[in-house]
């Protein structure tokens, strides 16, 4: 595969940050350009590893929009309830019905129990938040 100087720079380069091979950095950046072209609306950020598809305008990842649709039960209620707008819920669930494992390890990863995260994290402390008012 031929890429311009510009592009061949910048797969080197990524390939030497994060010590994958140029292949591997393009096949990436190929998998996320495919899934914003299926769905138009869907962005990726974070760093490597850690990449995860979000909602544009919506400022929330998709796993963020799908544990709040499970929380509140319903797309209406969601909805009515927040603002979110109907298109950024479709869109999450549109996602997510194409990669659910990758949605359901996040949200499961952020429903971890507190007791987990204290015996992983034993100095890591929790704070309240005080209602306005």
């Amino acid at each position: 595969m031929r890429l311009s100087r510009t592009t061949e720079r910048f797969v080197t380069a990524e390939a030497r940050r994060t010590k994958r091979s140029k292949g591997a950095i393009v096949e990436a950046l190929a998998e996320e350009a495919a899934r914003m072209r299926r769905f138009p609306g869907i962005a990726f950020r974070g760093e490597d590893a850690g990449r995860r598809a979000w909602v544009v305008g919506a400022g929330l990842d998709v796993w963020e929009v799908m544990e709040m649709l499970q929380d509140h039960g319903s797309a209406d209620r969601l909805v009515r309830q927040t603002r979110l707008d109907a298109r950024a819920v479709e869109l999450a669930r549109a996602y997510y019905a194409s990669y659910p494992e990758e949605i359901d390890e996040a949200i499961a990863e952020n429903r971890r129990p507190l007791a987990e995260l204290r015996e992983l994290y034993p100095f890591v402390g929790v704070t309240r938040v005080r209602p306005r008012g």
